[in-house]
């Protein structure tokens, strides 16, 4: 703690499997990208997915920063552990073509998807769009105590928080805590060690984007 306060299917078209080593390693496209891209959008931490997948922090850090290829027994934990399909890991998002802009997508109230943790009880928004620049989402603040949190928050990119409801106290590893309240927001390094608690008696909701 900081000092302050499904099954997996082989398929040729995504990956390749030698027949005399269980352990053989995958050849995807762009793999460590695929995998982080998922795991944000799903606003899980590295520590989350850890936990989630059974592979250590470490060993998701170097897979997600192509400095190693993940073993065919580390692709079935990922592919487990994220609740995802095998064509999710291994196609690669396609490019748009010149002139192509003009993407929608519409999320009606209520109709997001769930994704709760331990300490927040997210609604993932946008859904239906892949390769986003930006990933939008509802989050219900259920902790109302520092202790239950094992370390600090941290991840890549960079967030935008806004109070939608009730108060939090936002932590910072490199400031003091501060408390928002409705109407309140925050950008900040996500690097940065973060974490958030509900000070109101209600349990707070805020709008959360990463990028």
């Amino acid at each position: 703690m900081p000092d302050k306060p499904s099954f997996l299917q082989t398929d040729q078209q995504f990956f390749k499997v030698s027949q005399d080593n269980a352990e053989a390693m995958v050849e995807p496209l762009e793999l460590g990208k695929r995998v982080r891209e998922i795991r944000l959008s799903q606003n899980l931490t590295l520590e989350e997915a850890s936990k989630l997948t059974g592979l250590a922090r470490s060993t998701l850090s170097k897979i997600e920063n192509e400095q190693i290829s993940p073993t065919f027994t580390a692709v079935n934990k990922l592919v487990k552990g994220l609740g995802i399909d095998i064509p999710q890991l291994f196609t690669q998002p396609t490019k748009k073509a010149p002139g192509s802009g003009g993407r929608r997508d519409i999320t009606r109230s209520g109709e997001g998807k769930p994704h709760p943790t331990p300490t927040y009880e997210h609604e993932l928004l946008a859904t239906q769009l892949t390769s986003k620049k930006m990933i939008p989402f509802k989050t219900t603040v259920r902790t109302h105590s520092w202790d239950e949190y094992e370390d600090w928050v941290r991840h890549d990119g960079e967030e935008f928080l806004y109070v939608l409801s009730g108060s939090i106290m936002f932590y910072s590893e490199f400031y003091e805590p501060i408390e928002l309240n409705v109407g309140d927001s925050a950008y900040y390094d996500c690097e940065m060690g973060h974490a958030l608690i509900s000070t109101s008696e209600q349990d707070a909701e805020i709008i959360w984007v990463t990028a």
